[in-house]
């Protein structure tokens, strides 16, 4: 126990250690039940006669707030409750124009008994046993050494092991040095906003799109200037020239689900050459996919470097690993690890161990079967309900990828954020198309996740949305 005690005011000893005691318990320092150190043991800390941290002891048993336990030592008693100290409002304030504020999130709040939750995978398909084994034999000594820090870009077996696992899935291009591990993607995307942005550039986004980026690009006191999407994707010819940077989701939409098209991947590519652009490729689902196979990726169709590639294993494991990657043109390597470096050091070697080897190892690859098994049932599930059950009311978007599906309103009048809310009483979980738009001219829908969904909970649940939408 760390026991402030001023020896050199005035009045006696006792009295002093008497003090520092009786305050520890009111705020709450001292628990009800901790065990205080032996008088002998805490005279010799303070430099002080045992008897004066006796004597101490004995007044605060007096009045209640000490227990003496025989052969046992000395306890903070029963009666002994803090007094919570007044909470300081304080005069530190964010800088001018900060206004972000945290928002809640899935692990906050109960689940509900049918859950269509958004960007969520099932954690129970994850292969927790086989996960412990690994972290535990790294932590007992593997690839890095648990003494020393580690590189910003991460443990070079399991860049190594992402590039590998990309070149044969989405065809990507690079090489190890060219990946940096993040804490997932919100960390991927903070970092290229350090190294692009500057206060007043435009950033051009998705809308409807992925709220969290467009704040963080804003954070940044970017300008941020939505554009449409529509059944190819976004829009080219609506980008400002101006842009300097462009965030897209071009293998699933986000949250409305088509792919980018060839022709605008090409024109959206000729564009960032032609006026500088840089592009964010947030590939955050393309795992689960359902249909044909996936287009190119705008990394390897990109020649002349103006993709950061961005990917995460939130969705294909668990959010709760906060693993994710960027791959970036080599001209931006070194800002990168340098902003790394400035944000948090580097990641954890251990678990970066760990999914080195799930990912080299087949583990990954056979996880992601699993559950592309699982998640092809419920998605079938979702869709022949909507249609059967909502199809007068809602119109589904046509999507091939991912953990979720968006289907709009056809009254264009229909408050969407109102059925949300709505259907959450009812304990249904869905969510309001118009709550990822940021301009105007997205129409009213539902945004229904079935990664966390419990299977036989699908249809039940569609049936009391039918009776509210």
């Amino acid at each position: 126990m760390d026991l402030s005690v001023d020896l050199d005011a005035r009045g006696d000893r006792v009295s002093a250690i008497y003090r520092a005691l009786l305050d520890a318990i009111r705020a709450g320092r001292l628990g009800v039940g901790d065990r205080l150190p032996p008088s002998r043991a805490l005279a010799r800390d303070l430099g002080v006669a045992r008897n004066t941290v006796a004597t101490a002891y004995e007044r605060l048993v007096a009045e209640g707030l000490l227990e003496a336990r025989v052969g046992a030592g000395t306890y903070v008693a029963d009666l002994a409750a803090p007094v919570p100290a007044p909470r300081r409002a304080g005069s530190l304030h964010p800088r001018e124009g900060w206004t972000f504020r945290p928002v809640p999130v899935s692990g906050e709040r109960p689940v509900p008994p049918h859950d269509f939750r958004v960007g969520i995978p099932d954690a129970s398909l994850f292969p927790f046993d086989t996960w412990r084994r690994l972290v535990a034999a790294e932590l007992r000594g593997g690839a890095h050494s648990p003494g020393t820090y580690a590189h910003p870009a991460g443990l070079p077996l399991l860049r190594e092991a992402i590039v590998r696992s990309l070149a044969r899935s989405r065809g990507v291009a690079a090489a190890a040095d060219d990946v940096v591990v993040t804490h997932g993607t919100q960390q991927a995307l903070d970092l290229v906003a350090r190294v692009l942005i500057e206060r007043g550039d435009v950033v051009a986004v998705e809308d409807p799109g992925y709220p969290f980026a467009r704040e963080l690009f804003a954070s940044y006191g970017a300008r941020v200037v939505p554009v449409r999407v529509d059944a190819e994707g976004i829009v080219v010819e609506e980008i400002p020239d101006n842009a300097r940077l462009v965030f897209t989701t071009p293998s699933h939409q986000f949250p409305l689900g088509p792919p980018l098209s060839l022709s605008r991947r090409q024109a959206l590519l000729e564009l960032a050459n032609r006026h500088r652009i840089a592009i964010i490729e947030d590939d955050y689902d393309s795992e689960f996919r359902f249909t044909e196979r996936p287009l190119e990726t705008l990394q390897a169709m990109d020649r002349h470097g103006r993709v950061v590639y961005v990917g995460t294993f939130s969705k294909s494991l668990l959010p709760a690993l906060r693993a994710g990657y960027l791959v970036a043109p080599p001209s931006l390597r070194e800002a990168l690890l340098g902003a790394r470096q400035l944000a948090d050091g580097h990641g954890a070697p251990a678990e970066q161990a760990a999914l080195a080897r799930f990912v080299a190892d087949g583990m990954l690859a056979r996880h992601l079967r699993r559950a592309r098994a699982t998640y092809t049932e419920r998605r079938e599930l979702v869709l022949g309900g909507l249609d059967r059950l909502l199809g007068d009311r809602l119109e589904v978007v046509p999507s091939a990828a991912g953990l979720h599906v968006t289907a709009t309103f056809r009254d264009a009048g229909v408050d969407d954020v109102g059925v949300a809310t709505a259907a959450l009483r009812a304990g249904v979980a869905v969510e309001a198309l118009s709550a990822y738009a940021h301009g105007p001219g997205v129409p009213p829908g539902l945004v229904l996740g079935y990664g966390a969904a419990v299977t036989a909970s699908i249809t039940p649940g569609l049936r009391r949305l039918a009776r509210l939408a």
